[in-house]
C-alpha cells in the first residue's frame, strides 16, 4: 500500500457497523462513521470480499497463459488473465498457484509478486494480489468449479499489448499487471523483488 504523507487526511472513525446482506458472493455493511474533520456520515456503504489473485503465467517458450470465459455482469467473453479468490487461511503463493491449475492445468516456474490493486477502495474491502510466473509448463488438466467455463489460450508475449490496447481485455485489474510488466521490460527494469 501506498505510504503516508505528512498532510494525508486522518482515517475515519467507525462508530457503528451493521450487516445488510450476507452471502459468500455478496456481502454488504453500513458504517456509520467520523471523518477527521468531525463530521459524521451515517451510512456509507462497504461491499466484503475475500482477497483476489491473478497471475501472468509465461511459459519458457515466451508464450502468455491466458484464459476466456463469459462475465455475466456485462454480457461479454473476453481475455482475462488465470485468477480467483483465496481461500480463508491460504497464503497469497499458494492461491495464486492453485488458481493457474486449476484453470489452466499449467505450475511450475519462478513466482514474483507483480502488484496489488484495489477494485474500488471507495466501496470494496478487498485488494487483488497479482503475480509473474516465469517459465511455467503444462502439468495436468483443467480442474475448474461446477459453473466455470474457461477456455485456455497460449499468446505470443508480443501479442499482449495488442489485447490490452485493442479492447480485448477490459478487466482492468487484468490489464494492469500486464502492462506494468510490458513497461519494466520496456525499460529493462526487472521486477524481481517488487510487490
Amino acid at each position: 500500500m501506498s505510504r503516508q504523507i505528512n498532510n494525508d487526511p486522518g482515517r475515519w472513525e467507525v462508530l457503528e457497523s451493521i450487516y445488510l446482506h450476507q452471502r459468500p458472493w455478496l456481502t454488504v455493511r453500513q458504517d456509520r462513521v467520523r471523518l477527521s474533520s468531525g463530521k459524521t456520515i451515517d451510512d456509507y456503504y462497504v461491499q466484503e470480499f475475500p482477497h483476489w489473485v491473478n497471475v501472468l503465467a509465461i511459459t519458457e517458450e515466451r508464450d502468455v497463459v491466458l484464459i476466456r470465459q463469459y462475465r455475466h455482469g456485462i454480457g461479454e467473453v473476453s481475455w482475462e488473465l488465470p485468477a480467483g479468490v483465496l481461500d480463508e487461511g491460504e497464503s497469497l503463493l499458494d492461491g495464486a498457484q492453485r488458481e493457474l491449475l486449476e484453470e489452466t492445468g499449467y505450475s511450475g516456474g519462478t513466482w514474483t509478486p507483480l502488484m496489488e490493486l484495489s477494485a474500488n477502495p471507495a466501496l470494496q474491502n478487498n485488494i487483488s494480489y497479482s503475480f509473474l510466473a516465469e517459465g511455467v509448463s503444462l502439468s495436468g488438466t483443467q480442474h475448474l468449479d461446477p459453473t466455470e467455463e474457461i477456455t485456455v489460450h497460449l499468446m505470443p508475449l508480443d501479442r499482449l499489448r495488442e489485447i490490452v490496447f485493442d479492447g480485448g481485455m477490459i478487466q482492468a485489474l487484468h490489464a494492469a499487471p500486464i502492462l506494468k510488466y510490458l513497461l519494466q521490460n520496456r525499460w529493462g527494469e526487472s521486477v524481481k523483488g517488487e510487490g
